[in-house]
């Protein structure tokens, strides 16, 4: 009765902020601050706290099941909490079923390949959550937004055209249908953040010691195209959001809050895959009771 109501109240935060159909997006309808009245950070930590047993438990079942896949996409401004979001929110997940990939700028080798490559190369197992922190979308971000970088990639000049972004995002899709039939669940997860929180959040990682490595020069550089990037999410969002791999605009203004929705929303596609342990055979259960009979002969 507890796990159906929890899962009740997931799906029903979670679903205020889930994309299925991108043409009707439009960013301006999302507000970052939003708490969609959770009473307070207290109660929304003792609810994240709930949800994120709830995931391990469920967890365990998709790796002793062994069918299915889960990737997780996080993407957002420097500052949103991406790093935050996946410590909380998958504390007490089994490590041994739960992959992390962080991307960064690509190397020499991944841009010798097709932009999906260094991505695909990592997806998920049968039985595990992969979960990337940014991912194949930079390309259709960053690069959109300095489309000087397309030169590092050095693709033939004829398919450098004004269509490119419009043929990522047909290509994203494409690819994303591809792993959804072959038993990969996506869900990906935009971490709505006001200019006026990231400033708040550079101001406190520069007076906190042990913050400043995360800090540099190129983040402020990228402030000053916050205008292109939020076009350029939207854009995204419009283009990519499907039913069978939805977008969240998570509200990250308050950190709280974002990892209540981020750990809702893994709730409620956990419970979609109809999980639970496998049931073993004739030939499993005679052999478990000669295993059995046989510890119990041993003599101390």
């Amino acid at each position: 009765m507890k796990d159906r109501k929890l899962i009740a109240e997931a799906t029903r935060l979670a679903e205020l902020y889930c994309v299925t159909k991108g043409s009707r997006f439009r960013l301006k309808d999302f507000d970052p601050g939003d708490t969609n009245g959770v009473k307070s950070k207290k109660h929304a930590e003792k609810l994240l706290e709930q949800s994120s047993a709830m995931a391990s438990q469920m967890q365990e079942k998709l790796y002793a099941q062994d069918r299915l896949a889960l990737l997780l996409i996080f993407q957002g401004m420097d500052a949103a909490g991406k790093d935050g979001a996946i410590k909380h929110v998958m504390t007490g997940v089994n490590p041994q079923g739960c992959d992390v990939h962080a991307f960064k700028a690509p190397s020499h080798e991944e841009l010798d390949h097709d932009f999906l490559w260094r991505c695909h190369k990592v997806m998920p197992e049968r039985g595990k959550i992969g979960i990337f922190n940014r991912s194949y979308y930079e390309e259709v971000l960053i690069v959109r937004v300095h489309p000087m970088l397309l030169k590092n990639e050095r693709l033939p000049e004829g398919l450098v055209t004004k269509h490119i972004w419009n043929e990522r995002y047909e290509d994203i899709n494409e690819f994303e249908r591809y792993l959804t039939r072959n038993g990969t669940m996506i869900r990906k997860f935009f971490f709505h953040i006001s200019k006026e929180e990231q400033k708040k959040r550079f101001l406190e990682r520069l007076a906190d010691s042990k913050k400043n490595w995360k800090f540099s020069m190129d983040d402020i550089k990228e402030r000053g195209f916050w205008k292109d990037y939020k076009e350029a999410y939207e854009e995204m969002i419009q283009n990519t959001a499907t039913k069978h791999a939805p977008w969240y605009v998570v509200p990250a203004d308050n950190k709280w809050f974002t990892r209540l929705i981020v750990a809702s929303a893994i709730v409620e596609a956990l419970c979609e895959l109809d999980l639970a342990f496998p049931d073993v055979d004739k030939a499993k259960k005679k052999e478990l009771d000669a295993i059995r009979d046989s510890l119990l002969k041993e003599k101390d």
